[in-house]
């Protein structure tokens, strides 16, 4: 039995590149469903892609075969693999840091080993720059088709070995919990961080309290001030900031209809520091 196919890079989809990896997996077998997570990965952004999957991959059906090509280092020594998460589902991709988030958050039980030679279309032999199209495309299809088993990509490699990212834990730090500003959310330019909702709640701060917020670029303070903590953007008056979990149960922050990200011009990555405590009384004479 078919499983559905879901498609990742940093192609976009201005030329070909994209249609061409549907149309292997098509003449692999032309009942397959296949699917866009995105093709608007920032060119070369593998940090970007890890937290992609991260936010999408547990929500399909396990035996869901994913490819993900973020692949600045195609044709050089960096391995390919295919793994297997703790959802069962199935991620193809080369080993250089796309499977970051996805490892520490949500657990791989399984790696294998993606032997090149003996998973790549035919013909594709001489062609060294498009790995996507003639060995992740390629072998992603066999595997939701059925035509090979997870086993049948090559030999088992540890999980531990798999590539990580350069990342640090969010940490309480006497009355604030201290973070980093990991990725946008693109197109509203809320600030997703990662600081979990389970450390967060050791602040006790209910809905409609206001906490204070400090971000700052390297030693940089770029941003301070307080705002709500809100259930949803419809609790706060338009134009006004607040903080709120995302959907992958994380803090973020943002403006209601406005970009945060935009209005202070805040990047995201382990220079971008976050620290949230609970707003400091005021008391007038």
């Amino acid at each position: 039995m078919s499983r559905s196919l879901v498609y990742q890079t940093d192609f976009g989809i201005s030329d070909g590149a994209v249609a061409a990896m549907y149309g292997v997996a098509l003449k692999v077998d032309p009942a397959l469903a296949i699917f866009d997570l995105t093709h608007d990965i920032p060119q070369y952004n593998i940090w970007e892609a890890s937290y992609r999957l991260v936010q999408t991959v547990q929500y399909w059906p396990a035996g869901t075969v994913f490819v993900s090509v973020v692949d600045p280092g195609v044709g050089s020594s960096r391995r390919s693999v295919a793994v297997k998460t703790a959802g069962g589902q199935i991620v193809v991709t080369p080993d250089n840091g796309t499977l970051t988030h996805l490892k520490l958050l949500q657990g791989v039980t399984d790696a294998r080993l993606l032997v090149e030679d003996a998973n790549r279309l035919s013909g594709s032999e001489l062609s060294y720059t498009f790995h996507g199209r003639d060995v992740y495309a390629y072998t992603g299809a066999r595997l939701a088709s059925g035509q090979i088993a997870f086993e049948d990509v090559g030999p088992s490699v540890e999980p531990a070995s798999i590539v990580e990212l350069d990342h640090v834990d969010a940490v309480r730090s006497g009355d604030a919990i201290e973070g980093t500003i990991d990725v946008l959310d693109v197109r509203f330019g809320s600030l997703w961080t990662n600081i979990p909702h389970s450390l967060f709640i050791g602040l006790g701060v209910d809905y409609g309290k206001r906490v204070e917020v400090a971000i700052r670029n390297d030693t940089r303070e770029v941003y301070r001030n307080t705002m709500v903590y809100a259930r949803s953007f419809a609790e706060v008056s338009l134009g006004e900031p607040l903080v709120y979990i995302n959907s992958v149960l994380n803090v973020a922050a943002a403006i209601n209809q406005g970009s945060f990200a935009r209005a202070y011009n805040i990047g995201t990555g382990l220079s971008w520091k976050i620290a949230i405590r609970r707003a400091p009384r005021i008391v007038y004479d």
